[in-house]
């Protein structure tokens, strides 16, 4: 594999199998590459906190951090380093109250369209910056691993058609933008099969944040990044899983990589790999050699 200068990846399910065990594999691959001066971009629908226990750009000395980015909240967050290791705000998606309300609002519509309708029930997650989680498989706990695995869309499918609902995702995507619509926002829905998350942002903001930082401030031509995900999967007709949102205008002829297992169709760019967690480390591992 050719050596890049920029690597952009998901964490849960690419870097990490939990949250709950030590990222010390992931980090320990990261060093050797911050320290060769290869920038490295964790793009990820959490927060700060959830990133190695809010501890991850801690795990460098200052001078490294400054080639560590973070495209976090699904366009909410995004942040650099500068030369003394201190945190640097770049531009990111954060609504004020009133819109914040709003997009609460379209998620309980649409959580009570389904409960009324058709007597399927979901819980919501109201408290993130600017999106909300709706669990469309509340009876299934995930645990520590928090990504999704192959199987889970063909239960929900079959959980949506039992309770009379034939649409599938897709139906549930142009509710949600309806919805949004009805209520003046103009919403992004994404899905891992078990959580819808609507928003006012998706991983493609971060994306070209961090793509414009790059290529204005540091020089750098978008062929030389590559893009690992676990989630690129189709979910529904047209409707890709949220590492797809990587693929942007911006990012369009950059290589992109699935370590995910699971059989079904992808975006043309991106070619499947397999190997999960390991085969993403590995790739860390030749990147350094080869830096």
């Amino acid at each position: 594999m050719r050596k890049y200068e920029v690597i952009f990846f998901d964490w849960d399910g690419t870097a990490v199998l939990s949250r709950a065990q030590p990222a010390n594999e992931v980090i320990g691959a990261m060093f050797p590459l911050l320290m060769k001066g290869v920038k490295l971009a964790v793009i990820s629908g959490t927060s700060y906190m959830n990133i190695a226990g809010g501890k991850l750009a801690e795990s460098f000395p200052p001078p490294l951090r400054a080639n560590l980015y973070l495209g976090l909240g699904r366009g909410a967050n995004n942040y650099n380093y500068d030369e003394k290791g201190d945190v640097v705000a770049m531009d990111g998606i954060l609504p004020d109250k009133r819109t914040l309300s709003a997009l609460h609002r379209t998620c309980f519509q649409l959580h009570e369209h389904m409960f009324e309708q058709y007597g399927y029930n979901t819980d919501i997650v109201f408290s993130r910056d600017n999106y909300c989680k709706i669990d469309l498989e509340p009876g299934i706990k995930r645990g520590d691993r928090l990504y999704f695995s192959g199987g889970e869309l063909d239960l929900l499918n079959a959980r949506l058609r039992k309770h009379g609902y034939f649409s599938g995702i897709k139906g549930l995507f142009d509710l949600a933008v309806f919805i949004g619509e009805q209520n003046e926002l103009a919403v992004k829905p994404t899905t891992d099969a078990k959580f819808l998350e609507i928003g006012l942002g998706t991983k493609s903001d971060n994306v070209d944040v961090i793509m414009e930082h790059l290529e204005g401030e540091r020089g750098v031509d978008a062929a030389d990044c590559c893009f690992w995900g676990d989630e690129y999967l189709e979910m529904g007709k047209g409707i890709f899983g949220s590492d797809a949102f990587m693929i942007t205008d911006k990012t369009f002829n950059c290589d992109f990589f699935d370590v995910s297992d699971a059989q079904g169709k992808r975006p043309r760019q991106v070619k499947k790999l397999g190997g999960g967690v390991n085969r993403f480390l590995s790739f860390l591992q030749e990147q350094s050699e080869l830096a």
